[in-house]
């Protein structure tokens, strides 16, 4: 099986300045400063990581500046000038041959270090160094690019560390490496403390700088001490940032666990420095974890498989390779034991034992990855166990009923679940417990057998104040010439109070029968503890029942009959003699007059009683189907009914609403109500509703009115409709279409065509265009003068085309045969303006071209008289 590979650094795409992968910020103590025994000398070093294929600034042009701050407040700052070569370490993909995916991992480190003279503290040092441009495209962030950093460590104080001096740990560094997404993998990530503290490993928030991604490379240190946490992108956390399947050896800072899906992620580690059993600095790194969509050849099987149910063990790959071509399992016993099989498999064994199970995976390039398992097959181990008990006064007893066919049962741990005390646990296979305080309790047991079979049983005890004593009833009703058996479910030694119409009183079960409501007292005493209960007997001499009075309700309707009496039996029957029901309160649904019996028992007391309960259908209500009008129109509703009272509703646009025939004119679809009532004994108000649908007129438009040349082609085109019919048909090509041509003679001086239009129903719409026959042919139009005041009369100069299919040119010029408008368009014309200036009174020279609807070109050329 292959080591499982990590990338500490790095992902494989950075853009632009993103090009840093992490960094740690360490200190070494180099003696007391020789002028000044009150003085320490420190070396303050910074290891930053690049991403080698980044284009932002090369470690060779990296500034480095420190901030050292003593509290909160700045003391002073470090430039770190650049101390070593860089150094660059890369993947060697060619040592892996069994890997599978497009995989690759490099980068760059340098060191930046300089030595400082720093009072001795009390309260020590904070030093920070930030920067922007981490790696963009950050995985477990909730911004996951332009992303500053902060690296931190700090100098204990005096106080932390009296008359002691600190060098900070420094984490190792090792060669580049690789992680596969959804594997396992395994990195060591601790460190060498020169002191040889004690230290202690956490997963802990990484810091961005204040200004987060943006400034140059180098951040100078603010006069405040920032220590800004990553926005983390749930569910991953400074202290989670690999997911819930990843954690950190708090002793050796291994990192180990199921790697999550490719991307780079932000981990921050954190070590704890110990002395003398005391904490009394932190020291942390700052690291980018690449981790890429690569798979290799693994048999991952678990240490141990105990089978204690049955024969039948299931085998599984903890390995999801998807390079596998092959699975061989040796399940270990004589039969059959090799089988070229999937990586999920069952496999029953003839008999009991232990046995070694082997798993051999290939895959391309001759790739082999191999596990085993011990395998312990041992079925017929049952588990259980018993409480006894009665208070917390007295011990409570738990019993184990364990038992194992092939073994015997010689495990035990119970957890009795006490709250009040620590020590509540015991390995007796029998235990006894007396609890403090009643309450509920979670009573565990783990129990084995020598075959190694295991099982957890958890029980909810309920621990009394006092014994269970449980009545079968509080209060009952009885009748003077019954008798009542009494039965409580409790052990103990029993007591019933007081001793007057009742058998066997010093036991669990009595007969009373008492002439007058009696208060009967039972307790029990079981150990020492003592409970007690109060069951009242009431005694009627006779019982009374009444059904109630006669009513009247609407056909095939349900009531609920109710009656009123003492007694705890009834049975109510019809006038057919045909029983209804045996509850006291029954529902009936009579399909007519029926008259209902009931017969009421309280033991050996008995009454009887009766009621009518009368039937009348309910009133009629009938408004037709529902129609459709057109906008704008009326309708007459019609209704039928059979009652003594109606109301329409709603009543707005309604004439006549007081009779069955109102008329109604809806501006919009409208269901209208009729509520009908009735004075015959049925109340109830019976409703039914017609659905006016209110249909548009489409808005129909014909066009423009226009002048053509008599014989000229007139394309027409009507629009807003769906089926049209034009008014009168003369010179039309189609009536019934949108778009027919007109053709006119010179007989005709002008027409108006009407179009009418629906939308498929019987709401249209109509419009007109008029049309004027010019009899002269073809021609363009220019008038001699135009006034541009804005009153809207007159104010633009255009031609107006006849019989012209295509208008080439209309062109002005002022009198020094400057071009001032020009155009091809039809309709457009000049308002007066050139250049955003209202040009002046005076004659303009036009020039005008067009094409006919024959093909024949017309020029017109003239002056006009601009007018203000």
């Amino acid at each position: 099986m292959y080591w499982l590979l990590l990338l500490m650094v790095l992902g494989s795409t950075c853009s632009f300045a993103r090009h840093i992968a992490g960094g740690e910020l360490y200190y070494t103590y180099t003696g007391p400063d020789p002028s000044n025994s009150a003085n320490s000398v420190y070396t303050i070093t910074l290891r930053l990581f690049r991403e080698c294929n980044s284009s932002g600034p090369t470690l060779e042009s990296e500034q480095a500046t420190v901030g050292i701050y003593e509290g909160d407040i700045l003391f002073r700052t470090l430039p770190l000038p650049r101390v070593s070569d860089v150094n660059t370490i890369s993947l060697n993909t060619a040592a892996f041959p069994c890997l599978v995916g497009n995989v690759g991992a490099c980068y760059q480190v340098a060191l930046y270090s300089a030595s400082i003279v720093l009072p001795n503290s009390p309260i020590g040092y904070t030093l920070s160094r930030l920067g922007c441009c981490r790696v963009d495209f950050i995985s477990n962030l909730s911004v996951p690019t332009s992303v500053g950093s902060n690296y931190v460590t700090k100098i204990p104080g005096r106080i932390a560390l009296a008359g002691g001096t600190n060098s900070s740990p420094q984490f190792n560094v090792k060669d580049t490496a690789l992680i596969c997404s959804q594997k396992k993998f395994t990195l060591d990530f601790g460190a060498i403390d020169p002191d040889s503290d004690s230290l202690t490993y956490s997963f802990c928030d990484a810091f961005t700088s204040p200004a987060g991604g943006g400034g140059g490379t180098n951040t100078q240190p603010p006069n405040i001490l920032s220590q800004m946490p990553l926005p983390y992108r749930p569910p991953y956390s400074g202290t989670d940032p690999l997911g819930s399947s990843v954690t950190i050896d708090p002793a050796t800072g291994v990192i180990s666990g199921i790697a999550p899906p490719p991307g780079n992620y932000v981990v921050n580690v954190c070590i704890t420095e110990w002395r003398n059993g005391r904490p009394f600095a932190e020291h942390r790194k700052d690291f980018i974890m690449a981790v890429q969509g690569c798979d290799f050849i693994e048999a991952n099987l678990p240490e141990k498989i105990i089978q204690c149910e049955n024969f039948t063990v299931l085998f599984e790959n903890e390995s999801n390779s998807s390079a596998i071509t092959n699975y061989v399992w040796n399940f270990g016993d004589s039969i059959n034991n090799t089988y070229p099989q999937a990586g999920s498999v069952q496999h029953t064994y003839k008999d009991t034992g232990v046995y070694k199970a082997y798993l051999t995976v290939t895959g391309p390039k001759g790739c082999i990855g191999s596990d085993s398992v011990e395998v312990r097959v041992f079925p017929g181990f049952k588990s259980a166990f018993n409480i006894g008990g009665s208070c917390f006064l007295n011990p409570y007893t738990f019993s184990d009923l364990s038992s194992s066919v092939y073994g015997s049962v010689n495990f035990w741990k119970w957890n009795f679940g006490d709250e009040s005390v620590l020590n509540d646990t015991s390995r007796l296979k029998n235990a006894s417990y007396k609890y403090q305080t009643p309450s509920l309790k979670n009573v565990q047991l783990i129990v084995g057998d020598s075959k190694g079979c295991l099982d957890t049983l958890t029980r909810v005890l309920s621990v009394s104040e006092k014994p269970l004593l449980q009545v079968p009833f509080k209060d009952t009703l009885i009748c003077s010439i019954d008798s009542l058996p009494i039965n409580v479910n409790s052990a103990g030694m029993f007591n019933w109070e007081p001793n007057l119409h009742i058998s066997n009183t010093n036991t669990a079960n009595v007969l009373v029968y008492p002439k007058d409501t009696t208060k009967y007292i039972v307790s029990i005493n079981n150990n020492g503890c003592i409970s007690k209960d109060t069951i009242t007997v009431n005694v009627l001499p006779f019982i009374k029942v009444t059904a109630g009075l006669d009513s009247t309700i609407c056909l095939n309707d349900t009531i609920q009959l109710r009656v009123k009496s003492d007694a705890l039996q009834f049975q109510w029957t019809n006038q057919l003699n045909e029983t209804i029901s045996t509850v006291k309160n029954p529902f009936v649904k009579p399909s007519g007059n029926t008259t209902y019996f009931v017969t009421a028992n309280l033991g050996k007391c008995q009454d009887r009683d009766s009621i009518e309960i009368k039937t009348v259908p309910y009133p009629i209500a009938s408004l037709g189907n529902d129609t459709l009008i057109c906008f704008g129109s009326r309708l007459q509703l019609n209704a039928t009914i059979t009652g003594t009272r109606f109301q329409w509703f709603p009543s707005l646009n309604m004439f006549n609403a007081n009779s069955l025939q109102p008329l109604v004119t809806p501006s919009k679809t409208t269901r209208y109500f009729l509520g009908v009532t009735d004075t015959l004994g049925c109340p109830k108000t019976v409703i039914d509703s017609i659905l006016v649908q209110v249909e548009a007129k489409p808005i129909i438009y014909a066009g423009n009115d226009t002048v053509v040349s008599s014989n000229q082609p007139l394309q027409l085109n009507a629009r807003g409709g769906e089926f049209y019919q034009w008014f009168p048909i003369t010179g039309l090509s189609d009536p019934t279409i949108a778009n027919p041509i007109a053709q006119l003679s010179s007989t005709i001086d002008s027409i108006i065509y009407r179009v009418r239009s629906n939308n498929g129903n019987s709401c249209y719409g109509e419009d007109f265009i008029k049309v004027l026959v010019y009899k002269g042919g073809p021609d363009i139009y220019i008038p001699s003068g135009f006034t541009p005041n804005g009153d809207g009369k007159n104010d633009v100069l255009r031609p107006i085309p006849i019989g012209i299919a295509q208008l080439n040119y209309f062109k002005l010029y002022n009198r020094w045969g400057q071009l001032i408008f020009n155009t091809n368009e039809i309709g457009k014309g000049w308002n007066g303006i050139y250049n955003g200036e209202q040009q002046p009174t005076g004659t303009y020279i036009f020039q005008a071209e067009g094409k006919d609807f024959t093909g024949k070109i017309i020029y017109k050329k003239g002056t006009a008289v601009l007018i203000r």
